[in-house]
């Protein structure tokens, strides 16, 4: 049997009410009561309405049925498709959202759909909040929503002072990365990353006070790059180019991706990995237990930020005259078989 709104000629339509109305001969009215639930139709109008409607495979238009509410209860989400840890936060933000009533309305970001073009779609779906990785502050979309709506900036600390505020604890987090190689006797520490942005700038800062803190800090040095797989390699090749008494015995990456592309990078460079140089990174996501990495990461906390970053929009939308507040995650660090004794420091702790 066709179902109501095919068309053998042309594209396949869902089937609407009127659809399942005329397939029963009763009208829209009633059919309209019984999928919304409503008092009134008799209990055989419903089994009947109700059977029609699942055999003609009708599903309810959930776009009209927002458009007349005032709440739409949706939360819009942006993040990078490549950044492991932006996936993994909104994997468990749509599940968590979904467990206190809201739907998340998910924008891609990258170099073709910049932040303007991302929130203003996620505004013209109505969202109520919008949660946002490391949007561009001079966005005119932003803007308007920051105007509008609550709006938690995730991953960076915000220069927006109306903007609610979750990220990393990254001073504690680098100075983590770099007593831990301290203790393995490394003093040559160099941190790849630091000028990508206010997180970039704000990471290779904390690595700066973490060396001091450790009593290294005329040994700093920053290789600037971006938190890309090539940028890590790029970074691994200068480094391997140079004579092996002037390498660093460490390398901390401000991302697990760049992380990543310096053990490539120097594997192909026969620069051996923990022996010759160990290399830390930055957010402990699924690349970083893989078997061919095996990669020693400071871990970001997926649950904490997103319970941060949920129950921020919830406390938002109930009194929006408090004011803005920045919740900093916590961090551990992971330790696996990319770091190891500084060489000629056996002995040490």
């Amino acid at each position: 049997m066709a179902r109501a709104g095919d068309d053998p000629g042309g594209p396949s339509q869902l089937p609407t009410m009127r659809d399942v109305a005329e397939h029963l001969g009763v009208s829209r009215q009633l059919v309209s009561l019984v999928l919304r639930g409503a008092p009134g139709p008799s209990e055989e109008s419903r089994v009947r309405i109700l059977a029609a409607a699942a055999e003609l495979g009708y599903r309810p238009n959930a776009s009209a049925r927002l458009l007349r509410q005032r709440r739409t209860h949706l939360i819009g989400a942006m993040f990078v498709l490549r950044n492991p840890f932006e996936v993994r936060f909104v994997e468990r933000f749509v599940e968590r959202a979904a467990e206190e009533g809201f739907g998340v309305v998910l924008g891609a970001h990258s170099a073709e759909r910049p932040t303007d073009v991302v929130v203003a779609d996620l505004m013209a779906q109505r969202v109520e909040a919008l949660v946002a990785f490391n949007p561009d502050p001079a966005s005119p979309a932003l803007q308007d929503a920051l105007d509008r709506l609550p709006v938690v900036w995730l991953g960076e600390r915000s220069p927006e002072p109306r903007a609610d505020t979750v990220r990393v604890d990254e001073v504690t987090g680098l100075r983590l990365a770099v007593d831990h190689l301290r203790a393995l006797g490394h003093e040559r520490i160099a941190y790849v990353g630091g000028d990508a942005g206010i997180v970039g700038r704000d990471r290779s800062e904390a690595y700066r006070q973490a060396m001091a803190g450790a009593g290294l800090g005329d040994r700093v040095e920053v290789i600037p790059g971006d938190f890309g797989e090539e940028d890590g390699a790029a970074a691994a090749r200068q480094i391997a180019a140079r004579p092996a008494s002037h390498r660093p015995t460490a390398v901390v990456s401000g991302g697990d991706l760049s992380a990543v592309g310096v053990l490539s990078a120097f594997a192909r460079s026969d620069v051996a990995v923990p022996d010759d140089v160990s290399v830390v990174g930055f957010d402990d996501s699924y690349v970083c237990a893989l078997s061919y990495n095996d990669l020693t990461s400071v871990r970001q906390d997926v649950e904490a930020t997103v319970e941060a970053a949920l129950e921020t929009v919830v406390a938002r939308l109930a009194d929006r005259s408090t004011a803005p507040r920045e919740v900093l995650t916590p961090t551990t660090l992971v330790t696996r078989g990319s770091t190891g004794r500084a060489p000629g420091a056996e002995g040490t702790g």
